[in-house]
């Protein structure tokens, strides 16, 4: 996952196919494409002007060619990549 300021994300293709989840305060807004039920990208509750977005949802983007991409435990701490 990565992130992109509101402005800066656009969806170019598939945007008619997305499916929109919310629950509890229903600020975030989580996308999943309605055919296959990847999750796409999300506008965030604690950051609202930001998109988390999932890269390998990005044509053209080889993830295995990105090598070790830092990580969070989900709670906003650092995690060492295991070897």
């Amino acid at each position: 996952m990565a992130s992109a300021p509101l402005a800066d994300l656009t969806v170019i293709s598939g945007e008619d196919k997305l499916s929109l989840y919310q629950w509890n305060t229903r600020v975030a807004r989580h996308y999943f494409c309605s055919i296959c039920g990847i999750y796409t990208h999300h506008r965030r509750r604690k950051a609202p002007n930001e998109f988390g977005y999932n890269v390998a949802c990005i044509e053209g983007i080889d993830i295995a060619s990105l090598g070790d991409i830092p990580m969070t435990d989900g709670i906003g701490m650092s995690v060492e990549p295991s070897n």
